[in-house]
Order: structure tokens, then sequence, then C-alpha cells
């Protein structure tokens, strides 16, 4: 079962080891130019699975929340790496004024979490993942059909 097919049908990690395991094996399957939607409450792995997603594509820099830069960008792997984190824009327009177009070089990965603040504005070949928590602390992750 290919990487695509494993998480439509959806998958529970129990560490965050394995939820950057399973973002950097996505990572090696992502067309060149990617966008990823990263849905879920605060606390669910957003982070996480974005880090596993830059060690994947080469990336040796830090991942932390880009929440008050509202993104960051990562370059020196296969691609340059864009994470979002639209929690605190209010509007689409707002996404406009960042100019983030200008970072995306081909190739490039974007990760937006909260892109329900801007859904207008992802585009319609986005990647759209679920990611949740179960009682029992472990993490959910589930691609869109």
């Amino acid at each position: 079962m290919n990487i695509f097919a494993k998480l439509r049908s959806g998958v529970t990690t129990s560490s965050a080891l394995e939820t950057r395991t399973l973002a950097h094996e996505l990572a090696a399957a992502l067309p060149a130019d990617a966008t990823l939607a990263l849905h879920g409450d605060l606390g669910v792995g957003k982070t996480t699975f974005v880090q596993g997603l830059a060690h994947g594509l080469g990336i040796a820099d830090a991942v932390t929340s880009p929440t008050f830069p509202i993104f960051t960008l990562h370059r020196g792997g296969a691609r340059t790496l864009v994470h979002l984190d639209a929690y605190r824009l209010e509007n689409d327009r707002q996404i406009e004024s960042l100019m983030l177009e200008d970072f995306l070089i081909s190739p490039w990965c974007m990760a937006v979490e909260w892109p329900e603040k801007i859904a207008a504005w992802i585009p319609k070949n986005a990647f759209h993942l679920d990611l949740g928590i179960t009682p029992e602390e472990r993490h959910t992750i589930r691609l869109r059909s």
C-alpha cells in the first residue's frame, strides 16, 4: 500500500516519532510543488507532522510553529518548505499581503496550519489532512479523498 492509500485509510500513531516518520514518508511521494492543508485542533500534532515533512525533504532546520511570524521558510533540502500558520489571519485578503508567491519557487512544499481561516486561498489541488487525537492520546492522520 502506498503512502497516499495508507493515509486515505487513516493512520493512528502512538508517538511524535511515529508521526514524524509518517510525514517523512509522505515527503518523498509529494509532487514537485505541493500544498498540504493541515486541519485539526490545537495540540493534535500539526507542527510535529511538519517537522517530519521537513526532515523528509532533507531540511535540517529546527521547525517550530510560526504562529507569531505567520510563516517561516526552510531551505537546504530537496525543495523549499513554507510553513504557514494561518491562525491569526482573519480573512483571505490578509494572506495576499504576505506575498507568499514570491517564495514559491519550484520545487516547493507549503504546509498550512489552520487552512480553514484562508479556505478560498488554498489551491484546489491541495492535499487536505485531518489530524486528531483519541481519548487514549494517540494521534490520527487521514488524507481526505
